[in-house]
């Protein structure tokens, strides 16, 4: 009833009335002119009385989907915040263990001692004896009992 096509239907309707009933033959004609189209008056109150309630259940059906699709939004709201609040905390733990890992520096300054040890023990007696007390004294203690499987 709302849709472009039933609106231009009832006024090309309401117009072949008008123009039948006023320029039609006097015996040809079925609604008088004169006292102002009772039947097209009718006619038309009988349809807004059906137009009324059909409104009416159209607008209740338009808040019961209102009301699913509010629903779904409210769902879908609460899984997307789940989502976020899970990223949130993988990027918390990627961050720490970003913390954790060696820098380039750093492994740039074991790569260095290491060669200057490895420098060391190519010439004899040089710095033989700090790299093993630094070994010792790096190492953890061994344990006292043995482990179990």
């Amino acid at each position: 009833m709302g849709t472009p096509w039933f609106l231009l239907g009832l006024t090309i309707f309401a117009a072949v009335w008008m123009l039948f009933n006023t320029f039609a033959p006097e015996g040809w004609r079925f609604d008088s002119a004169v006292i102002g189209f009772t039947a097209l008056t009718l006619i038309l109150s009988l349809q807004a009385s059906y137009a009324a309630p059909m409104i009416l259940l159209a607008q209740n059906r338009q808040d019961d989907r209102d009301r699913v699709q509010f629903e779904q939004d409210r769902i879908r709201a609460e899984r997307n915040l789940a989502d976020t609040e899970y990223l949130a905390r993988e990027i918390v733990a990627l961050r720490l263990a970003m913390n954790d890992m060696a820098s380039k520096e750093f492994i740039r300054q074991e790569l260095r001692a290491l060669l200057d040890e490895l420098d060391a023990e190519k010439k004899p007696g040089a710095r033989a004896s700090t790299r093993s007390t630094q070994r010792t004294t790096q190492r953890p203690a061994p344990r006292a009992t043995p482990r179990s499987s």
